[in-house]
């Protein structure tokens, strides 16, 4: 199945897990693994982001952790937040969190993806409509754990408080298709949004990024990668 919005044309794949991903012909790019979509979601941005800050933070302190603020780099199919909001609402975690996106994607197109269907809850087909259709750099409550808000901007021009977030899952197209989106100058802004001890993992574990996150005061380190993949990353800014 193919779409086109006013700049981008996208094409449905089904991907090993049987989850969809999107396949961007102008960059060339998949939005996800074709090894399994969900999979790799699940593997960098749940477990080692979500659950690997929650248990980080509450090792750090007396009370138990209840609230993450996540910024999510790239808000693309939305898979991102709906994992998300599973894993909040499953632990009673509450969630805010916020995805910029520069290009966002026609109702036509979220709309055939076959995320909700994957999903342990049969609600999830109208959670998944509700994180696409709320307005966009206006906060909305999307379940009792999960507040959302979505800007529409480029990465580029996003300029966010010093500390307002605590996890950043950056899911931005490759450093070959858009090297602009990951340079030391995004990462620098990125690290003063970060709270003290705050992380960000991604995918990619390339050379210029790593060093890139190290000259901004991150401590980068490589993790065993989802299926398809050798490594990921995560970094923690000290």
């Amino acid at each position: 199945m193919k779409f086109r919005n006013s700049e981008i044309n996208y094409q449905i794949i089904k991907t090993d897990d049987g989850s969809d991903t999107l396949f961007c012909k102008d960059l060339n790019q998949h939005y996800h693994s074709t090894f399994g979509a969900v999979s790799e979601s699940m593997h960098i941005f749940i477990n080692a982001g979500f659950f690997h800050f929650l248990e980080t933070a509450r090792a750090m302190k007396t009370e138990e952790t209840v609230q993450i603020r996540i910024l999510e780099v790239g808000f693309g199919t939305g898979l991102n937040a709906l994992l998300t909001l599973q894993a909040a609402e499953n632990h009673g975690i509450n969630v805010h969190y916020t995805g910029i996106e520069a290009f966002p994607l026609e109702e036509s197109c979220w709309r055939s993806l076959n995320y909700p269907s994957l999903a342990v809850s049969s609600d999830f087909k109208h959670i998944f409509s509700k994180i696409h259709l709320a307005d966009w750099n206006k906060p909305e409550i999307i379940s009792r754990n999960f507040t959302l808000q979505k800007i529409h901007n480029k990465l580029e021009e996003f300029f966010p408080m010093e500390g307002a977030f605590d996890l950043i899952y950056f899911d931005a197209f490759s450093p070959d298709a858009q090297p602009e989106l990951w340079t030391g100058q995004i990462f620098s802004n990125l690290s003063r949004s970060l709270s003290p001890g705050g992380m960000l993992v991604t995918y990619s574990v390339k050379g210029t990024v790593v060093r890139a996150l190290r000259s901004c005061g991150f401590l980068t380190e490589k993790l065993p990668g989802p299926p398809g993949k050798r490594h990921i990353l995560r970094a923690v800014r000290i």
